[in-house]
This record gives structure tokens, C-alpha cells and sequence, in this order.
């Protein structure tokens, strides 16, 4: 089967080699980087990259795009086998046969869950980011999709996901759930005037993505496996675990604004 994992960047970066399946694709407005595809190609939504973040390439992916097998990642954020050990190096990453194999048993890869222990995925978001966000999701889930609601208000109490926006799956799969995806994401944004957020909060469709995948296959009971990630610059947990406790103590420094 053909397979084709889009990795996303923006800027000149190293990429995997494994099998000829990756599939470096730009994002954002730098100049064109040799032997990348691009996201403002085709039916896309290019010019939304500063709120959707990689989700312009999965856009892009879903529309254009024909292979047996669609996947996204990160340039710094990659599958890698189940059975790698040790410090990452390049010939770790997930390769065609793995994928193969494993989608004949379950239907999405997806990365291992990210454990928040100490507050639910609804708190980390409201101590992470403005509060309209996710309010403005409720209230779309809870009216447009309904079918959704038990599962996204089940999740949201949760303090594990899977994050970072990553998964492959067969075409038909994926294409399945990035229309769902935009479609939600889609009544989210014409609910809200990010025109005053922070650079940082006019990310917030690719914030609250994360949150939308375990409640997409949940409602639609589809299997999954959990592969592991490997950090390629490599992640300070212990940063990123003082910074949640102290969001958790003080709240979410900018201003609340809707």
C-alpha cells in the first residue's frame, strides 16, 4: 500500500529517510525550502496557519492528497518503533513495515498519552490558555454534535490524552476525521474574535485540536495503538512540569479576554 506521513515545518530541517514515506511539508509565509511540498498548494487554508498550526497541512493532506495511508507529525516530533531503545537517532522512526503491520490490527496509530497528574484536560487548558476557547467548544459539541457530547464531556474529565495533533491512519480514516475535525473547528472560529489574542493564544485551533481526537474515536468506536514519540531536540519535563504546577496555582497569566 502507498503510505505517506507529512511532516511538518517550517523551516529547513532534517527529515527521516525510512522507506521514502516521509514527506517534509511547509507551513507558514518563509521562503520556498527545497524539496518540501507546501501547504498553500491546492485546496487549502495556508493563509490560517498562525490559528491552526499544523493543521494547515493536515487540511492540505486531507484534500489533496490520495495514498492507502495518511499521517502527520512534527520535524521535532516523530513516531518511532515500538521496539526502539536507547537515545533517539534517525533509525528509530516508524517505519512502512511497522505501520503496515499495525494498521491490519487497529485502525489510527497514535501517540502513548500524556498524563497530566494533577488536574483534568479541561483545567490544563483553562490554566493554559484563555477561556473562550474551550467554553465556545463546549457549547458547539454540546449543540452541533451531540452524538459527541457524552464522549467529549467524558474526556474532558480525564488527565490523559493523546496530544500533539499526530497520528496515521488509512486514507479513508483520516480523511473521516479531519473533515469532522474542521468542521468543529470551523463553528469554533466563527464564534470568536482572536483579532486581540496574544500571538501565542491566535494559536488556539491547534490548542484545542488536541483535545478532539480521544472524543472522535471514542464516538466512533475505532481502535487504536500507542506508539512512542521521540522529542528529536529532546523536552525538559521537569520545566514543563513547574510551569503546570505553577499555572495551576496562580492561573493563567494573561488577561482573560473575550
Amino acid at each position: 500500500m502507498s503510505i505517506e506521513i507529512y511532516v511538518v515545518a517550517h523551516k529547513s530541517y532534517r527529515m527521516p529517510a525510512n522507506d521514502g514515506i516521509y514527506i517534509p511539508v511547509q507551513v507558514g509565509f518563509n521562503d520556498t525550502i527545497s524539496g518540501f511540498k507546501r501547504d498553500d498548494t491546492g485546496e487549502n487554508i495556508h493563509d490560517k496557519n498562525g490559528s491552526y498550526c499544523e493543521l494547515t497541512a493536515q487540511y492540505w493532506a486531507w484534500k489533496n492528497r490520495t495514498a492507502d495511508v495518511k499521517g502527520l507529525v512534527h520535524y521535532r516530533r516523530l513516531f518511532v518503533s515500538r521496539q526502539a531503545h536507547g537515545r533517539f537517532n534517525y533509525d528509530q522512526v516508524l517505519g512502512a513495515s511497522e505501520i503496515e503491520t499495525l494498521l491490519t490490527k487497529y485502525d489510527v496509530i497514535v501517540p502513548k498519552k500524556r498524563n497530566y497528574y494533577i488536574e483534568t484536560l479541561a483545567n490544563h487548558y483553562k490554566h493554559s490558555h484563555l477561556d473562550i476557547g474551550l467554553t465556545t467548544l463546549d457549547d458547539i459539541i454540546k449543540a452541533d454534535f451531540s452524538t459527541y457530547w457524552p464522549a467529549y464531556k467524558h474526556h474532558l474529565q480525564e488527565k490523559k490524552g493523546h496530544m500533539f495533533n499526530m497520528l496515521i491512519a488509512k486514507g479513508p480514516v483520516f480523511d473521516d476525521y479531519s473533515k469532522w475535525l474542521f468542521e468543529v473547528l470551523g463553528k469554533v472560529e466563527a464564534k470568536i474574535d482572536i483579532s486581540h489574542f496574544s500571538k501565542s493564544e491566535q494559536r488556539i485551533y491547534g490548542y484545542l485540536s488536541e483535545l478532539l481526537l480521544d472524543v472522535w474515536l471514542e464516538t466512533n468506536h475505532l481502535t487504536y495503538v500507542e506508539v512512542p514519540v521521540a522529542f528529536v531536540e529532546g523536552e525538559n519535563l521537569f520545566k514543563k512540569g513547574l510551569v503546570m504546577i505553577k499555572r495551576k496555582l496562580v492561573g493563567f497569566s494573561e488577561e482573560k479576554r473575550s
